[in-house]
């Protein structure tokens, strides 16, 4: 975790022993298993808070980045709403469309025809 060889934690060990000694030992390593414990649940804490501010961006931007995408998409392909002001679309709501984009009547549009084999009985 911190780069300590097994050698390394041998000497800590030994000179534990020399400086606080058998008797104290045991209370000693519990304090400091206390206090590596709380240093952990501290950068745990800390860790989730970052992971959480992470999380809480990350729809942010992506809404920021659609948001930009749509507006692109808008000014390349404006809609008909927008192009009313163009030739041949009608200035207010209620105008005609020129003749060319008027729909036919509706007693004059051909009457679909069925085929032959619809006509026919099953069998």
């Amino acid at each position: 975790m911190f780069g300590v060889d097994s050698t390394e934690l041998v000497i800590v060990a030994i000179a534990a022993i020399i400086f606080i000694g058998p008797k104290d030992l045991p209370r000693v390593m519990r304090t400091v298993g206390y206090w590596v414990g709380r240093a952990r649940g501290m950068a745990r804490h800390f860790t989730s808070g970052i992971e959480t501010m992470i999380r809480e961006a990350e729809p942010e931007e992506m809404e920021r980045k659609w948001r930009e995408e749509n507006e692109r998409i808008m000014r390349a392909y404006p809609s008909a709403d927008v192009m009313t002001d163009q030739p041949g679309f009608p200035a207010e709501p209620g105008a005609e469309l020129p003749a060319e984009t008027a729909a036919a009547p509706a007693d004059e549009s051909p009457s679909p025809e069925e085929p032959e084999e619809a006509k026919r009985p099953l069998p």
